[in-house]
């Protein structure tokens, strides 16, 4: 992570396109349930939870904090945009590292019927701030969470939460 004390923004994207064993209506209630979202949502099971929170509904809002292994605060907060049951998903969010805002995001999940499973495609746009540098690590962490997403989703914990 660079720190630079001029204002600056580099600008990128990213989709990612997954084939799940489940449902539209399954994989849609895996991010929209707490407890479903919370099972798979991390990329880094070593880290510690410090708070979670979801008011699924267009203008409603989630937060996500956790702390590293040096007790460093990764802070996810978005805010909900469009929502299509079992279709599409629309979020804005800002990741903060400390007190330090790192990037301002929109994702947009969408969720097409595909051979008794979905295909769910995940486009993420972004602005990185003030000198931070990525270097590929916010596609490979998502990468790792929609990973995790899919076995989750044929998973016997999934059937609990899911249906």
């Amino acid at each position: 992570m660079n720190s630079v004390s001029t204002p600056s923004e580099a600008h990128t994207s990213f989709r990612i396109d997954r084939k799940l064993q489940a449902t539209p209506a399954r994989v849609f209630a895996a991010w929209s349930r707490a407890e479903a979202k919370q099972a798979w949502f991390s990329c880094h099971d070593d880290w510690r939870d410090a708070g979670y929170a979801l008011d699924f509904r267009v203008g409603g809002s989630e937060y996500n904090e956790v702390s590293d292994g040096d007790g460093l605060a990764h802070v996810f907060r978005a805010h909900f945009l469009d929502i299509v049951p079992d279709r599409r998903i629309v979020y804005a969010y800002e990741l903060l590292l400390g007190e330090r805002r790192i990037s301002v995001s929109l994702v947009t999940v969408a969720f097409q019927p595909d051979a008794g499973g979905t295909l769910m495609s995940f486009t993420e746009q972004m602005v990185f701030l003030d000198g931070y540098t990525d270097n590929g690590e916010r596609r490979e962490g998502t990468e790792v969470g929609l990973d995790k997403l899919g076995a989750w989703l044929v998973s016997p914990s999934a059937d609990a939460v899911v249906g």
